[in-house]
Protein backbone atom coordinates (compact mmCIF):
# COMPACT_ATOMS: atom_id res chain seq x y z
CA UNK A 1 0.00 0.00 0.00
CA UNK A 2 2.96 2.31 0.62
CA UNK A 3 3.86 1.98 -3.06
CA UNK A 4 0.37 3.03 -4.12
CA UNK A 5 -1.15 -0.43 -4.66
CA UNK A 6 -4.67 -1.14 -3.48
CA UNK A 7 -5.19 -4.32 -1.44
CA UNK A 8 -8.36 -6.38 -1.67
CA UNK A 9 -8.77 -8.69 1.33
CA UNK A 10 -10.68 -11.86 0.42
CA UNK A 11 -10.42 -13.25 3.95
CA UNK A 12 -10.10 -16.90 4.90
CA UNK A 13 -10.08 -19.30 1.94
CA UNK A 14 -9.14 -22.87 1.22
CA UNK A 15 -5.74 -23.23 -0.42
CA UNK A 16 -7.16 -24.70 -3.62
CA UNK A 17 -9.54 -21.76 -3.98
CA UNK A 18 -6.77 -19.16 -4.02
CA UNK A 19 -7.17 -18.67 -7.76
CA UNK A 20 -10.82 -17.72 -7.38
CA UNK A 21 -10.26 -13.93 -7.50
CA UNK A 22 -9.74 -14.25 -11.22
CA UNK A 23 -13.38 -15.29 -11.54
CA UNK A 24 -14.57 -12.01 -10.08
CA UNK A 25 -11.94 -9.34 -10.57
CA UNK A 26 -9.12 -8.50 -12.95
CA UNK A 27 -6.24 -8.42 -10.50
CA UNK A 28 -2.53 -7.89 -11.04
CA UNK A 29 -1.51 -10.50 -8.48
CA UNK A 30 -2.09 -11.92 -5.06
CA UNK A 31 -0.55 -13.25 -1.89
CA UNK A 32 -1.92 -16.03 0.28
CA UNK A 33 -0.51 -16.30 3.80
CA UNK A 34 -0.56 -19.91 4.93
CA UNK A 35 0.92 -21.94 7.74
CA UNK A 36 1.34 -24.72 5.21
CA UNK A 37 3.74 -27.41 6.42
CA UNK A 38 5.94 -24.95 8.32
CA UNK A 39 6.59 -25.10 12.08
CA UNK A 40 4.01 -23.20 14.18
CA UNK A 41 6.18 -20.07 14.52
CA UNK A 42 6.32 -19.47 10.75
CA UNK A 43 3.89 -18.59 8.00
CA UNK A 44 4.33 -19.32 4.35
CA UNK A 45 3.31 -17.16 1.42
CA UNK A 46 2.09 -18.19 -1.99
CA UNK A 47 2.38 -15.52 -4.68
CA UNK A 48 0.47 -15.30 -7.94
CA UNK A 49 0.76 -12.93 -10.91
CA UNK A 50 -2.02 -11.70 -13.16
CA UNK A 51 -4.62 -14.35 -14.02
CA UNK A 52 -3.57 -16.17 -10.82
CA UNK A 53 -0.43 -17.62 -12.44
CA UNK A 54 1.97 -18.86 -9.73
CA UNK A 55 5.19 -16.95 -9.12
CA UNK A 56 8.11 -19.36 -8.85
CA UNK A 57 11.87 -19.26 -8.99
CA UNK A 58 11.87 -18.76 -12.76
CA UNK A 59 8.93 -16.33 -12.95
CA UNK A 60 9.89 -13.58 -10.51
CA UNK A 61 10.61 -15.09 -7.09
CA UNK A 62 14.39 -14.75 -7.47
CA UNK A 63 14.00 -11.09 -8.45
CA UNK A 64 11.83 -10.54 -5.36
CA UNK A 65 14.47 -12.20 -3.21
CA UNK A 66 17.24 -10.01 -4.65
CA UNK A 67 15.19 -6.85 -4.06
CA UNK A 68 14.47 -7.86 -0.45
CA UNK A 69 18.08 -8.80 0.28
CA UNK A 70 19.39 -5.53 -1.19
CA UNK A 71 16.57 -3.48 0.37
CA UNK A 72 15.77 -2.12 -3.13
CA UNK A 73 12.15 -1.19 -2.65
CA UNK A 74 10.16 1.29 -4.71
CA UNK A 75 9.83 4.73 -3.12
CA UNK A 76 6.71 5.47 -1.13
CA UNK A 77 3.94 6.79 -3.31
CA UNK A 78 2.56 10.27 -2.75
CA UNK A 79 -0.83 8.63 -2.26
CA UNK A 80 -0.87 5.26 -0.46
CA UNK A 81 -3.10 2.48 -1.68
CA UNK A 82 -6.19 1.50 0.26
CA UNK A 83 -7.34 -1.80 1.71
CA UNK A 84 -10.91 -2.98 1.30
CA UNK A 85 -12.71 -6.26 1.77
CA UNK A 86 -13.78 -8.23 -1.30
CA UNK A 87 -16.38 -10.95 -0.79
CA UNK A 88 -16.09 -13.49 -3.58
CA UNK A 89 -17.99 -16.34 -1.97
CA UNK A 90 -21.20 -15.97 -4.00
CA UNK A 91 -19.35 -15.92 -7.32
CA UNK A 92 -17.09 -18.78 -6.28
CA UNK A 93 -20.07 -20.86 -5.17
CA UNK A 94 -21.80 -20.24 -8.48
CA UNK A 95 -18.63 -21.36 -10.25
CA UNK A 96 -18.42 -24.57 -8.19
CA UNK A 97 -22.11 -25.36 -8.60
CA UNK A 98 -21.93 -24.78 -12.36
CA UNK A 99 -20.27 -28.21 -12.60
CA UNK A 100 -23.27 -30.12 -11.23
CA UNK A 101 -27.00 -30.51 -11.60
CA UNK A 102 -28.21 -29.02 -8.30
CA UNK A 103 -31.42 -31.06 -8.35
CA UNK A 104 -29.31 -34.21 -7.92
CA UNK A 105 -27.64 -32.93 -4.74
CA UNK A 106 -30.60 -33.52 -2.42
CA UNK A 107 -30.71 -36.48 -0.07
CA UNK A 108 -26.96 -37.07 -0.14
CA UNK A 109 -24.94 -37.89 2.95
CA UNK A 110 -21.45 -36.50 2.46
CA UNK A 111 -18.31 -36.53 4.58
CA UNK A 112 -15.99 -33.58 3.98
CA UNK A 113 -12.39 -32.93 4.95
CA UNK A 114 -12.53 -29.16 5.40
CA UNK A 115 -8.78 -28.73 4.86
CA UNK A 116 -7.87 -27.26 8.26
CA UNK A 117 -10.86 -24.94 8.28
CA UNK A 118 -10.68 -22.78 5.16
CA UNK A 119 -12.85 -25.03 3.02
CA UNK A 120 -15.43 -25.39 5.77
CA UNK A 121 -16.81 -21.92 5.08
CA UNK A 122 -17.62 -22.85 1.48
CA UNK A 123 -18.92 -26.33 2.38
CA UNK A 124 -21.38 -24.79 4.85
CA UNK A 125 -22.72 -22.51 2.13
CA UNK A 126 -23.01 -25.37 -0.38
CA UNK A 127 -24.93 -27.37 2.21
CA UNK A 128 -27.29 -24.46 2.74
CA UNK A 129 -27.89 -24.10 -1.01
CA UNK A 130 -28.54 -27.83 -1.40
CA UNK A 131 -31.04 -27.79 1.47
CA UNK A 132 -32.93 -24.84 0.05
CA UNK A 133 -33.19 -26.45 -3.40
CA UNK A 134 -34.82 -29.60 -2.06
Amino acid sequence: MDSGCDVLDIGLWARKARTSPRFAEKLDGGIMVTASHNPPDYNGMKFVREQARPISGDTGLQQMRAAIESQSFPPKAALAGVERPLDLRAKYLEHLLSYVDRSKLTGLKVVVNAGNGGAGLIIDQIESICRSSS
